[in-house]
């Protein structure tokens, strides 16, 4: 019987397609006419001397250094090489950025732009691993929060507040749960975020947020 399902793309593939959108990425920052003003746009700082132009701009608590017209992106506070993930995160970041000020009014993932298409992946990769990692002790979900820089916010049994950018604020809130409903996991966006982000990039770096926030996570004493 023949198979109905597409087979999922193997690591090679991905591999290679995010060697490609890190390579355009990494072109369309060179090809900028004024970087000084884009920088203003996102709040990183710009640079120049004779013979380089540099960029340095805040990520998930991290500072990163990037340098052209040869691009190349490293963190100044680990020696680790930055994952193709992340530096494609932070290029797309830094061109994408209009400048527009924060609303400080907050929407759900299904309120961006073609956020029903990828919301059963945010579910699965952030808002349920978030759930199935913290739900049981929403008090550790600011603990660690804190670790990327989060700060408390006013929302839920727990809620921490990460920003990812300087202009990117990431809220995500914790319900306990009880005997009649599971704990749940709600993560919000300033309504601006599609302004810095495209909802495919959003989803990538909730997904990184994540990762990091159960790695860092501490077994409950």
């Amino acid at each position: 019987m023949e198979n109905k399902y597409l087979p999922l793309p193997d690591q090679k593939n991905y591999e290679s397609a995010n060697n490609l959108a890190y390579q355009l990425a990494c072109q369309q920052l060179a090809n900028i006419d004024d970087l000084e003003a884009q920088c203003r746009k996102n709040g990183a700082q710009y640079r120049t001397s004779d013979s380089q132009k540099s960029i340095t701009v805040q990520y998930l608590n991290q500072t990163y250094f990037i340098t052209l017209p040869d691009v190349t992106i490293s963190s100044l506070d680990s020696p680790e090489v930055t994952p193709v993930r992340d530096r494609i995160l932070i290029l797309h970041y830094l061109l994408t950025a209009k400048g527009t000020p924060l609303t400080k009014r907050l929407i759900a993932f299904h309120e961006l732009p073609e956020g029903n298409v990828y919301y059963p992946t945010f579910v699965k990769r952030t808002s349920q691993s978030l759930t199935n990692s913290f739900g049981s002790n929403p008090h550790l979900l600011l603990e660690t929060g804190r670790k990327l820089g989060g700060q408390k916010a006013p929302y839920g049994d727990m809620a921490v507040t990460i920003n990812a950018f300087t202009h990117v604020p990431i809220t995500i809130v914790l319900w306990g749960g009880d005997d009649e409903f599971p704990p749940q996991v709600n993560v919000l966006f300033d309504a601006t975020i599609s302004h810095y982000l495209p909802t495919e990039d959003i989803t990538v770096l909730c997904e990184t947020i994540s990762r990091r926030l159960i790695r860092l996570k501490r077994p409950a004493s």
